[in-house]
């Protein structure tokens, strides 16, 4: 009788361990699910660039005599600690401009039709809650509305801040400094940076296209990981042939920043949307509507 007790205890016992072990890894598994950020992606449109000399984007005469559209994005990362600004489309005054305007030496013609705050407005948000802003290199069609976002911490490489506050840049190309002139609150990085510190908005150094050009990696709850790529690519036939645009400050980094990027995209399985290719800005939702 005593041993038909005991092996009746014994099995209880294992069973009760047995539940106990099965509700630990339900009740861990829940805990790792709950930790997730809450991360939003809203993109905007900053603008449309007419490209009517389409050979500035590679080294030799592939695209001679043509021309192409791009978009002109920027975007709103929206997280449980803050919320970033990732590039600033083109320049405000074109909201009021009668038409287009084309570069004087005629290879752009650009136009944009909503200013920042507006386009805040639409997700609720005012220029004072964007706490980071970075853009991912500082050429005129990246930096629209970058100093509507003084109040916001700069988020750049020391590289690219060297490269556009120096002293031959203020001279020669006054414009590219004052669009970011009044972006006071800077915090230079140098290489990657984990912006909220749990990976899931992470800025990556991707130099070449300018001394201090950078992408942005986020890995969103449902979505799960993307790339957004600056301009390392411009549009699909330039990231298929890996061809660098003529205006680039060094082809040899671009091109290493390229294999760099390929294989942070294989080994995340990473979407990639390529931020001036239109069909990649049409198939993300436009504020007010978000990819999570």
């Amino acid at each position: 009788m005593k041993n038909s007790v005991l092996f009746i205890a014994l099995v209880f016992l294992f069973m009760a361990c047995k539940d106990t072990k099965k509700n630990k890894v339900e009740l861990k598994s829940t805990i790792v699910e709950s930790a997730k950020p809450d991360v939003k992606l809203y993109t905007f449109d900053g603008g449309t660039v007419m490209v009517n000399n389409l050979e500035l984007f590679s080294q030799d005469t592939t695209y001679h005599g043509q021309s192409k559209e791009f978009a002109d994005a920027f975007y709103v990362i929206s997280h449980p600690k803050g919320n970033l600004m990732w590039d600033a489309g083109l320049p405000e005054n074109l909201t009021t401009a009668e038409k287009p305007f084309t570069t004087p030496n005629g290879n752009f013609t650009i136009s944009r039709k909503e200013k920042v705050v507006d386009q805040l407005k639409s997700i609720g948000l005012s220029l004072e809650d964007i706490n980071y802003i970075a853009l991912s290199h500082t050429h005129f069609d990246h930096t629209g509305h970058a100093n509507a976002m003084h109040k916001a911490t700069w988020l750049v490489q020391e590289a690219e801040h060297s490269f556009v506050t120096s002293a031959d840049m203020m001279q020669s190309n006054p414009d590219i400094y004052n669009a970011i002139a009044q972006l006071s609150n800077v915090q230079l990085l140098n290489g990657d940076f984990d912006v909220f510190g749990d990976g899931s908005v992470v800025i990556k150094s991707m130099p070449g296209h300018t001394p201090g050009h950078q992408i942005l990696y986020l890995n969103l709850a449902e979505s799960g990981p993307i790339l957004l790529t600056g301009d390392l690519y411009h549009f699909y036939e330039n990231r298929t042939h890996k061809r660098v645009p003529s205006f680039n400050t060094d082809v040899d980094l671009t091109l290493q920043s390229m294999d760099a990027f390929e294989a942070f995209a294989k080994e995340k399985n990473a979407k990639v949307f390529i931020q001036h290719q239109k069909e990649d800005f049409n198939k993300l939702p436009k504020a007010p509507e978000y990819l999570k």
